[in-house]
């Protein structure tokens, strides 16, 4: 007879997903400053390019920052408020 073991980490149970509208909202505050502020900067440069290429430069930007660095950071702040909230 063999017995398997696992590490705690995985069996433990993941934390619970915040609901689409949350999910939703963070994303929202995640894009929302970060097209603001690259159109902020960006905007008078990109004066005399078609509204095409300006939407590629910004989605360039704005998807990379807000899939990698600011969703993330938001999603964990969001998991530590429900945790916080529960208390």
């Amino acid at each position: 007879m063999t017995t398997i073991t696992t590490p705690a980490a995985v069996t433990a149970t993941p934390a619970a997903m915040p609901s689409v509208h949350r999910r939703a909202l963070i994303t929202w505050l995640a894009v929302y400053p970060t097209i603001t502020l690259a159109l902020a900067l960006l905007g008078p440069e990109m004066g005399g390019l078609p509204v095409f290429v300006k939407t590629l430069i910004l989605t360039v930007i704005v998807v990379p920052v807000s899939a990698y660095l600011l969703v993330p950071l938001l999603m964990k702040a969001n998991q530590r408020l429900a945790v916080w909230a529960r208390r």
